[in-house]
């Protein structure tokens, strides 16, 4: 296999990991996990990653990698009254929606007829709050937070790509330059915890159903569209049902969503990977072997992130998001004749009002809906042009 194979794929899985793995830690701790359970989760999701990955590309032959769903996490992250058992059930409900979305075409559509704007509105009111933690975080603590943030900053200048990488690196060095100590059960394999899940209508409808719109609208759909723009044709059904099926079974231990893989994905593309484009599916195999090894050392990298103050751990997730929110509001404010919709959902969602156990991201959907489809009334009958 090639070193440029192996790199690639080494790379993309880095940037992948290190650049999200706080924003699933916070999605563990709003539904109260365990260590044993977010020790879990992030084990069963890096083996979901990789089973699907080889599983895809070696079926294909074209180069499938496939990411945990960081817009889910956020989700996740944002939500509040859930339990794990209810976000375990929501996880298993959400990899069942994704299979089926992949067997059954009508569903497939239905969730094509939600508007784009609507969906990345949704999708960036989850992201902001996250987002306008780090002022309030950087001047309570400056000498911390800022050297962090100019790290992320100055490589930014070079390769977007690493910066939150190097923002993580940047903390991990401060923290432990101070003599902070690594916490016991430093150097353990990490083990698999079965989870019952506890399944909620609240947790369906403001968890699943929200969870199950983000990852088809801001993962799977652009990862489909990075890979057709590297000219390859997408196996659209076989990959919702497998990240669907693996979803759903590593969602018994925990870990929520996988789904295609959009900008590391871009990474594992280019002619530098592979020159013969017909061999560069073997990146697939090189990019699920170095997911396998980070989720078996899973527990010496959580060990060396839960050492890290809170505040820092906050930082890195706001600053992981900037990107995916500047690509979201892009997103929802375009289109003049949606910005309204759009503008309502995003006010109700990143409001983080709950009403009857439901969470902001399906009543922000819901009344982006209805603001459209009120616009849309109006222009018909005249009211409005």
């Amino acid at each position: 296999m090639r070193i440029s194979l192996l790199s690639s794929a080494l790379v993309a899985a880095l940037v992948g990991y290190g650049s999200t793995i706080a924003l699933v830690l916070a999605a563990a701790r709003a539904l109260g996990a365990t260590p044993a359970q977010t020790e879990s989760w992030i084990f069963a999701v890096c083996l979901a990653k990789a089973t699907g990955s080889a599983l895809l590309s070696g079926w294909t032959r074209a180069p499938v990698v496939l990411a945990w769903s960081t817009p889910g996490a956020a989700l996740v992250a944002a939500s509040h009254g859930f339990t794990m058992t209810e976000g375990v059930g929501a996880f298993v409900v959400t990899g069942g929606l994704v299979a089926l979305t992949g067997l059954i075409g009508p569903l497939g559509r239905l969730v094509a007829r939600i508007p784009a704007a609507t969906a990345s509105a949704m999708l960036a009111g989850v992201l902001l709050p996250f987002c306008l933690k780090v002022p309030p975080v950087a001047t309570a603590l400056p000498l911390l937070i800022l050297p962090v943030i100019l790290a992320f900053a100055l490589v930014r200048l070079a390769s977007p790509a690493f910066a939150v990488l190097a923002a993580l690196a940047a903390g991990l060095a401060l923290t432990f330059g101070q003599g902070t100590p690594l916490p016991e059960g430093f150097a353990r394999l990490p083990r698999l915890t079965f989870i019952l899940p506890d399944w909620s209508a609240a947790a369906t409808l403001g968890l699943a159903l929200p969870l199950y719109l983000v990852t088809m609208a801001s993962q799977n759909l652009p990862g489909f569209a990075v890979l057709r723009g590297a000219g390859y044709e997408p196996p659209v059904r076989r990959a919702l049902g497998v990240t669907g099926i693996l979803s759903a079974i590593a969602g018994f231990f925990g870990a929520h969503t996988i789904s295609m893989a959009a900008i590391t994905a871009a990474i594992c593309l280019g002619e530098e990977v592979h020159p013969d484009r017909s061999r560069r599916w073997m990146v697939g195999l090189a990019y699920a072997a170095a997911w396998a090894g980070l989720g078996i050392f899973g527990t010496v990298i959580l060990s060396a992130i839960d050492a890290l103050p809170p505040e820092l751990v906050t930082t890195v997730a706001g600053l992981a998001l900037i990107g995916p929110l500047m690509g979201s509001l892009a997103a929802a404010f375009g289109p003049p004749q949606g910005r309204f919709p759009a503008a309502v959902t995003l006010m109700v969602t990143a409001s983080g009002v709950s009403a009857f156990g439901i969470g902001g991201a399906f009543w922000g959907i819901l009344a982006g809906l209805a603001a459209g489809g009120l616009d849309g009334l109006g222009a018909r009958v005249g009211l409005r042009r």
